[in-house]
């Protein structure tokens, strides 16, 4: 009974083979080199247009900030202490977080920086 199997698969993969020789594949033109590295090299494209390229602006944007900082600037550190500048050093700022409280500060945590000289921070004039 082993001998009609045999008989039967080798009859299938020969089938199968002669299928495969006579396709109008085998008689086409292949694909040039570059086509299967264009897929991968779009979603590179992608991620780093899409996410490394603003995040590279963003943090030179806010780098460049840190640098400008001046006495008088009301800040925000990383870790959420509200204060404002009263000295400026190479690497650290001095701080007024409350009366007669000042922090040495390192400008890489500063979050947020609010200009002393911007229209927001003047009080507005009441109605009468």
């Amino acid at each position: 009974m082993s001998a009609p199997l045999a008989v039967f698969f080798a009859q299938v993969t020969n089938a199968a083979a002669s299928t495969v020789a006579s396709s109008p594949d085998a008689n086409a033109a292949q694909q040039p080199f570059w086509v299967p590295f264009v897929l991968p090299l779009l979603f590179v494209g992608l991620i780093y247009f899409a996410f490394l390229r603003p995040q590279m602006q963003a943090s030179k944007q806010k780098e460049e900030t840190v640098k400008t900082a001046k006495t008088g600037d009301k800040i925000v550190t990383s870790s959420g202490i509200h204060g404002v500048i009263t000295n400026v050093k190479e690497t650290t700022v001095i701080v007024r977080v409350a009366d007669n409280v000042k922090l040495e500060i390192e400008k890489s945590h500063i979050e947020k920086i609010t200009r002393a000289d911007s229209d927001a921070d003047k009080p507005v004039a009441a109605k009468a």
